[in-house]
C-alpha cells in the first residue's frame, strides 16, 4: 500500500498556502431567506440515503456543514470548475446573495466538526496527513475552508477522493494529495471518516433558522 510522503505533503500545504488563504469577499447571509431558497435542495439532501443516478453514489449529507464551506462549492459549481450537471444547471441560477443565504440556513441549524486527533489514527500516515486540515482545529484559517468529513457518507467520499486524484474538481492541494492514492487507500479512507460521528442529512421539516 502506497503511503504519502510526508516531505511532499508539507511541501504541497507549503506551495499552496498563499493561494487557500487569501482573504474572500462575502456577502452577508440571511438564513430566512435561505430557508425558502433550499426548499430545491432538499429534493435530494433532505431525503436519507438518496442516491445521484449515474455514477450511483448517495448525496452528500448538508446538515452540519460549514457554511463558508457550502457557499466555495456552490459557487464552483456555478463558474463550472466542479462538475455535475444538476448543481451546474442549480448553481447557475443563485445569485451571491443568494448562495450565501442558503449557506447561512445551514449555518444556522448548527455545525458539524471534525474531532480526529494523532492517537484516533495511529500509526497510519495517509490518515495522519488528512487530519493535518480536517483534524480538530486543523484547517483553521484556509479558504475555502476544508469540508466537515465525520459521518458523511462513505460511498460519497469515495466518489470525491476518485474525482480529485483524476484531477476532476478545480482544487490544486486536493488533487496532488489524492493523486498517489491507491483504490485501496480511498476505501480505507471513507470507511474511517463515515463512521465518525457528524454530519446528517438536511431535515425537510426544520425550514426556519434554529433559534439563538
Amino acid at each position: 500500500m502506497k503511503r504519502l510522503n510526508t516531505v511532499f505533503f508539507a511541501a504541497l500545504v507549503a506551495s499552496t498556502a498563499a493561494l487557500v488563504s487569501l482573504p474572500a469577499a462575502a456577502a452577508d447571509g440571511d438564513p430566512e431567506r435561505g430557508a425558502v431558497l433550499a426548499e430545491t435542495c432538499l429534493g435530494c439532501h433532505g431525503i436519507p440515503g438518496y442516491r445521484n443516478a449515474y455514477p450511483s453514489f448517495r448525496v452528500p449529507k448538508l446538515g452540519g456543514q460549514k457554511p463558508a464551506y457550502v457557499e466555495a462549492a456552490l459557487k464552483s459549481y456555478r463558474e463550472g470548475t466542479r462538475s455535475h450537471p444538476t448543481m451546474n444547471a442549480q448553481g447557475s441560477a443563485l445569485s451571491d446573495q443568494d448562495i450565501a443565504d442558503i449557506a447561512a440556513w445551514i449555518g444556522a441549524l448548527g455545525t458539524a466538526e471534525d474531532t480526529v486527533q494523532a492517537d484516533d489514527v495511529g500509526d497510519d500516515q495517509t490518515l495522519g496527513q488528512c487530519i493535518t486540515c480536517h483534524g480538530g482545529p486543523a484547517g483553521q484559517g484556509l479558504l475555502p475552508p476544508p469540508p466537515v468529513l465525520s459521518g458523511q457518507h462513505e460511498e460519497y467520499l469515495e466518489h470525491a477522493l476518485a474525482l480529485y486524484k483524476a484531477q476532476g474538481r478545480g482544487m490544486t492541494l486536493m488533487n496532488g494529495i489524492a493523486a498517489p492514492l491507491e483504490d485501496e487507500d480511498i476505501r480505507r479512507l471513507a470507511e474511517f471518516w463515515s463512521s465518525r460521528e457528524g454530519l446528517h442529512t438536511l431535515d425537510p421539516n426544520q425550514r426556519a433558522p434554529a433559534a439563538p
